[in-house]
């Protein structure tokens, strides 16, 4: 509690005393925002660390999404993106439809093996404060992935050391690509690390995971004060260090609202109809900006269409989403892979910057 200034003229107390006031008021605000923020990236790091726990063989794609969603839920937080797994040459961007289809275009099955070098991503909110983080697992301790998993964890705390105030972003990308070029292995250029502001998963700014170099245009500024970074480096056994889209552009299964548009400016213009604006503006309601999954949002056809078969409610989802993703209401996720089926192996955590340097959100 801070005590009020006394000054002698009663006007130059009001404004002192309001001035003062609304400064202390603004800083406890900034300060219950961190709390959110450090509380996020502590459910998050506890639900991957409980995940990893059931990554066994045998286990489905589906069990460990779907534990991991209900972990967060159960520990006050709720998903701030669904749950993700990739394995092998995967390297991100799927979840389960409501259906539990395997992934598009991909060789392999939704049930872990021994030695599946497997990669969980998951992110929790609080109030839109996110925290964000990932590792990798080889299943069965077969040792296969050993080194490859040890140089994207040290690659992941190199780049986290480098966060410091006023740091170029080309040597955080340089400090990132050094454990995995050292070990044999090849940085993946194009994917890389991001900036979070409450309810923006990817807030503009971008985080390199190799040696941009200091003219690339992608990833000129530095490191700021005060911002919050997931720092996220991907290495890969491929010679390319690229990825590429696998499936069809939905066939990750994840939507976000883009926020160029809304369901009550898509209506007045009627570019929707009645139905179909009541629809996204359910979607706003639910999941703000943050990507959302397809089989949380496809139940909502049930009261609309309660005699619909699942044939008819599947053809009356995808011409939502046509329509959505057509007035660019919704944007959808490619799965992502390695472009020459190299595998790949990714950790990450979420990084406060503070002017001492970075704060780890989601610390183990």
């Amino acid at each position: 509690m801070f005590d009020l200034i006394f000054v002698r003229s009663k006007k130059s107390n009001y404004y002192e005393q309001r001035h003062f006031t609304s400064k202390y008021r603004g800083q406890m605000a900034e300060e219950a925002q961190i709390k959110y923020w450090r509380d996020a990236g502590h459910v998050a790091r506890r639900t991957l660390e409980a995940m990893k726990d059931e990554l066994k063989v045998g286990v489905t794609f589906h069990e460990i999404i779907e534990s991991a969603e209900r972990y967060i839920h159960r520990h006050g937080g709720k998903p701030a993106f669904p749950a993700t797994i990739a394995v092998n040459d995967l390297a991100a961007h799927f979840t389960t439809n409501h259906s539990v289809e395997g992934v598009a275009d991909w060789d392999g099955k939704m049930v872990l093996k021994k030695g599946d070098l497997v990669k969980i991503d998951f992110g929790v909110h609080i109030k839109g404060c996110i925290g964000d983080n990932a590792l990798t697992i080889e299943i069965g301790n077969s040792n296969n992935h050993t080194e490859q998993i040890k140089a994207a964890k040290e690659a992941r705390d190199a780049a986290v050391e480098m966060l410091h105030p006023g740091t170029p972003w080309y040597k955080v990308g340089e400090a990132a690509a050094q454990p995995s070029i050292d070990a044999g292995f090849e940085p993946i250029r194009n994917l890389c690390g991001h900036q979070l502001k409450p309810w923006e998963l990817h807030a503009g700014v971008s985080v390199p995971s190799y040696a941009c170099g200091p003219e690339h245009q992608g990833f000129r500024g530095v490191v700021e004060e005060g911002a919050f970074y997931a720092v996220e480096p991907f290495n890969t056994t491929g010679s390319s260090g690229l990825i590429k889209n696998l499936g069809p552009s939905n066939s990750s299964n994840i939507y976000r609202i883009t926020g160029l548009t809304s369901s009550r400016k898509a209506r007045a213009k009627n570019q929707l109809k009645p139905l179909g604006a009541q629809l996204a503006r359910n979607l706003e309601e639910r999941y703000n900006t943050l990507p959302f999954a397809e089989r949380w949002a496809f139940p909502m056809l049930e009261k609309p269409f309660p005699d619909a078969d699942e044939d008819n409610r599947q053809s009356k989802w995808n011409a939502l989403i046509k329509k959505l993703t057509s007035i660019r209401f919704l944007e959808t996720y490619h799965v992502l892979a390695c472009q020459d089926g190299g595998n790949i192996a990714q950790f990450e955590h979420t990084v406060y910057v503070t002017d001492g340097g970075p704060e780890i959100l989601t610390v183990e």
